[in-house]
């Protein structure tokens, strides 16, 4: 089966379309993953082996992160993070701790004065790598444009339990920070859609725990969908996917996500989620993205990571609107023989149209 890159194929599923073949998609693939793939050193630094490990391995587009903060790797290689260490050091220079700056263990507005002494005009998108990486694009390949994060990013840079009491005690204060965050991010879709070789936009905003939403359904109502509804809509416009990641039982938000113009649904979390309901329910409205459980990827027999492949392919995949993927993403520590059991089955096995015996 053809592994060459071809971006038409993706926009077909997306629109429930048969392509040639299901298309690959993931949430982020680790550098370890991606130079045990093609037997050298992957360094995040190293555009060019990434881009030919997303086209050797059968994936149609390339993950650029445009936004304050990446999926993943939040402390390490985030815009937001050296903007934070540079706050804290020009008040302290002397300070050596990394936790100091690091929204894992710090928070960073707690009330209006801290929100008004922020240096949002210095909480900048780069969008160097943007420009880098179009000449490295093979024939057929689009790139993603990974961007969002508004609530998440919110909560983080307020700490969730202070997020959560002022969203009971002073919600104009959370409203005004996720506005900011949430303007820097939209405002980036111009430069973004602006390139050609964008064929998508994915937003990466984890709305749920395994339980449910993280907050009441309607403050995601009033304060979140509606940027990405106009994520959605200038995207929609200019031709391009409006894809949405979230972990979590979102299935009390489905309705809100469909109705905000989320093209395609990535990863529909496995080990809360039955994406076999979820594709009987609302897969005629969205597309689905996944989702080969991640703990059956590091700890799962080859055979059980073929069968579960075969079965998605087999249940979801039909008719389009479908993106065979992890449930999750692929972190370095999955069993990269596993991986490619996933990815090979994939790729041979589900072909248009789709006939799996299992």
């Amino acid at each position: 089966m053809e592994c060459k890159p071809d971006f038409n194929r993706f926009i077909m599923a997306a629109n429930h379309r048969e392509a040639d073949r299901v298309p690959l998609c993931e949430g982020t693939i680790g550098y370890a993953i991606q130079s045990r793939f093609l037997g050298c050193e992957v360094k995040p630094e190293d555009l060019a082996s990434q881009v030919r490990f997303y086209a050797e391995a059968g994936y149609d587009y390339f993950p650029v992160v445009i936004a304050l903060i990446r999926p993943g790797k939040v402390t390490e290689e985030s815009k937001i993070t050296r903007l934070l260490k540079k706050m804290v050091l020009e008040e302290n220079p002397n300070e050596t701790d990394p936790k100091k700056w690091n929204l894992e263990c710090t928070s960073f507005i707690h009330d209006r004065i801290d929100f008004e002494r922020f240096p949002w005009h210095a909480a900048e998108i780069d969008y160097q790598q943007l420009e880098d990486v179009q000449e490295l694009l093979p024939e057929g390949m689009k790139v993603m444009a990974i961007n969002g994060k508004i609530f998440t990013l919110t909560w983080m840079l307020m700490g969730f339990e202070n997020f959560c009491m002022k969203l009971m005690l002073e919600p104009e204060l959370v409203q005004d920070v996720l506005e900011k965050v949430a303007d820097i991010h939209f405002r980036a879709l111009d430069a973004i859609l602006s390139k050609e070789f964008v064929g998508a936009v994915r937003v990466t905003d984890d709305l749920a725990f395994g339980s449910g939403p993280i907050v009441d359904p309607e403050l995601f109502k009033r304060f979140v969908l509606p940027w990405y509804r106009k994520m959605a809509d200038k995207c929609h416009e200019r031709g391009r996917l409006f894809i949405m990641h979230t972990d979590g039982d979102v299935s009390e938000l489905m309705e809100d996500l469909i109705d905000t113009g989320v093209d395609v649904l990535h990863p529909v979390d496995p080990t809360c989620m039955d994406i076999f309901k979820v594709k009987r329910k609302w897969g005629s409205r969205i597309s689905l993205n996944g989702n080969v459980p991640n703990e059956m990827l590091r700890n799962g027999s080859a055979e059980d990571v073929r069968r579960y492949t075969l079965m998605l392919l087999k249940e979801v995949a039909p008719g389009g609107g479908y993106f065979l993927g992890a449930g999750n993403s692929v972190p370095d520590w999955s069993n990269f023989e596993n991986y490619m059991i996933m990815r090979e089955t994939a790729i041979k096995e589900g072909a248009y149209p789709i006939i799996v015996k299992i």
